[in-house]
């Protein structure tokens, strides 16, 4: 999709693996912020961060994140040399939404931060942008740059359009400082939730989706997109002739898959299913031949199919994650022997829905209870 960004439509779903953050305000002149899935826990003294001269934020509000921003933000952070990058990342991506977010106020806010995540990091799965669009609503809303939808009593609530559009622009921000150049699909993904379309750059939101049940699994293969998007368009420049068609057809597969989403609103079929399957199927071939697979992926392919479903790679390929279309009418036994099976390849994998909702507000007690315990660092 990264590789025919002129003209390829790429379909981009919510999966309902969700990222929890608990904001809690302090008078106690620090701020905290605690990611228990990585590991890390800093804190700063806001009189510190206050006399920092952060005039260098100044373009923060409209324009990317420069390479030199990042370098004054690692100052302003204060690493241990032995700091490992992903952890640096989300460290920096935080400063930045909390000093361009609440600069505004007379005095930075003394706060609490903990983020725990149902998705594995660093997977292809988008968690950074989840963290990102946590990170900019919850500094938002604790500033008083947007109100805080939530009623008293009410369990969940969301935003307003423009609000959300305001959580999407700073989420971005906090993406551009983690990976550079994102193409804005990810965070777009973790606001709005349901599924996107993307194309020439343009992101729009599909009206409505289908329940749909998956697995996904986690090979825990690293892989590293940027050297997959290379080596797709060297292939693509070594044969012109071969591998642009294959991409029309990968396009032609998401037009097809769209059409299919819309007809199975209104009522879903069988034979809906059959059709995506068989689209699933001729994907993955097509992401083969230009090069993303992956002996991994083959076996999960292979797994999956000797119990009668079908899968595909997501995100970058070269191992990361995958997904398989579970049928409504799938016996229960039937997908616990296929997690057995994945699982005894070493895989991670977790049964979910995609179609989910984007960023919410939630009641602590509309929680459940292992998800109040891991915000509750017990």
């Amino acid at each position: 999709e990264r590789i025919g960004r002129l003209t390829k439509v790429a379909l981009a779903v919510a999966v309902n693996l969700r990222t929890f953050l608990r904001l809690q305000p302090h008078s106690n002149g620090k701020v905290c912020l605690d990611l228990p899935n990585i590991g890390i826990r800093r804190v700063w003294d806001v009189a510190r961060l206050q006399l920092q001269d952060t005039s260098f934020l100044e373009q923060g509000d409209a324009s990317a994140p420069t390479a030199e921003l990042v370098e004054k933000l690692k100052e302003v952070a204060a690493f241990p040399k032995d700091c490992a990058n992903p952890e640096r990342a989300a460290v920096l991506a935080f400063l930045y939404l909390y000093l361009c977010i609440c600069r505004k106020q007379r005095t930075l806010p003394s706060l609490d931060i903990r983020v725990w995540s149902e998705l594995p990091t660093g997977a292809g799965l988008g968690s950074s942008a989840a963290y990102s669009v946590c990170v900019a609503s919850a500094l938002l809303t604790a500033c008083e740059e947007i109100p805080n939808p939530l009623k008293d009593g009410e369990p969940a609530s969301r935003w307003t359009v423009e609000d959300l559009e305001l959580i999407n622009k700073w989420a971005f921000q906090g993406e551009r400082v983690i990976h550079g150049n994102p193409s804005g699909v990810d965070n777009a993904v973790s606001v709005w939730g349901g599924a996107l379309r993307y194309q020439q750059g343009k992101i729009s939101l599909l009206k409505r989706l289908p329940a749909l049940r998956i697995l996904l699994t986690n090979t825990k293969v690293p892989r590293s997109t940027k050297a997959l998007v290379a080596g797709v368009r060297s292939r693509l420049l070594k044969f012109p002739e071969i591998v642009a068609p294959v991409l029309t057809s990968i396009d032609a597969i998401s037009l097809e898959c769209e059409r299919m989403l819309g007809e199975m609103v209104a009522a879903p079929a069988p034979e809906h299913y059959l059709v995506l399957e068989e689209l699933i199927d001729m994907n993955q071939h097509h992401l083969n031949a230009l090069g993303v697979g992956h002996a991994s992926l083959d076996q999960l392919c292979q797994v999956t199919m000797a119990h009668g479903l079908h899968s595909k790679l997501t995100g970058a390929g070269g191992g990361g994650c995958g997904i398989t279309l579970l049928r409504p009418d799938l016996e229960q036994s039937v997908v616990e022997a296929v997690k057995q099976a994945l699982s005894s390849c070493g895989f991670d994998c977790w049964e979910t829905s995609i179609g989910a909702p984007g960023i919410s507000v939630h009641s602590a007690a509309s929680l459940d209870a292992p998800v109040r315990q891991a915000l509750d660092g017990l």
